[in-house]
Parts: C-alpha cells; structure tokens; sequence
C-alpha cells in the first residue's frame, strides 16, 4: 500500500539526513581563510601617501611657473602656487589616511571570519 510509510520512507530520512550533514561538513572545511594584511600592503599605501604629495607639489609648480612665464614676473607665483601644491598634497594624503582608517575599522568590526570588501568605498570594489 503506497500511501503508508514503510522501511523505505525511513531509509531515505536516514539517507537525506546523512547527506545534509555530509554536505555542511564539506562546506565547513572548504571556507575561506580569513583575510590577512599583506606585508606589501602597507609598502603600497606608504608609495601612494608620497606620490600624492609629490605630484600635489609638482602640479602646483607648474601652475606656478607657467603663470611666472605668462606673466613674466618674479617666480611669486611659483612660490605661492607651490605652497597652495603642497597644501593639497598633504590634505590628499590626510584623505587616503582616513579611508585606510576607516576600512581597517570595518574590518575589526566585522570580525575575523567575516569578508570585507576590498578598498572600503561602500562595499562594491
């Protein structure tokens, strides 16, 4: 009679609950490690911190120099807009030192077995 459950109903409990337990075992085992910090990262950030500033003073200069140029004045606009260069460098840099901040916050506050997304802009990098 199909419609009273026998020893085959039992079995295949036995068998789908054997086979959950399989496939959650495998899925433990096969979990990503968490994330560790390279140590070329923060060789990465401390290269970008200078460039940053480097290329802020650069542009600044030139604006200057070309202005000194059309001018032809003194280098008085290579000096100001050389320190208005580096004004925007260090404030660039105080930027980037702010998302790092933020994005190592993240990752604390999410815990260790947790993924953060990469670059901490809003989670879609």
């Amino acid at each position: 009679m199909p419609d009273e459950p026998g020893p085959e109903g039992e079995d295949l409990r036995k068998t789908k609950a054997g086979l959950d337990e399989r496939i959650s075992a495998l899925r433990e085992s096969r979990k990503p490690a968490p994330r560790r910090e390279s140590k070329y990262s923060a060789a990465s950030l401390a290269w970008r911190m200078v460039l940053e500033l480097v290329i802020g003073m650069m542009i600044g200069l030139a604006m200057g120099w070309g202005l000194d140029s059309l001018f032809g004045t003194i280098p008085v606009f290579l000096a100001i807009f050389g320190i208005l260069g580096f004004a925007a460098g260090v404030r660039t840099m105080m930027r980037s030192a702010d998302e790092v901040k933020r994005k190592r916050a993240q990752a604390l506050k999410a815990g260790p077995g947790d993924r953060v997304a990469p670059g901490g802009r809003g989670g879609t990098e």
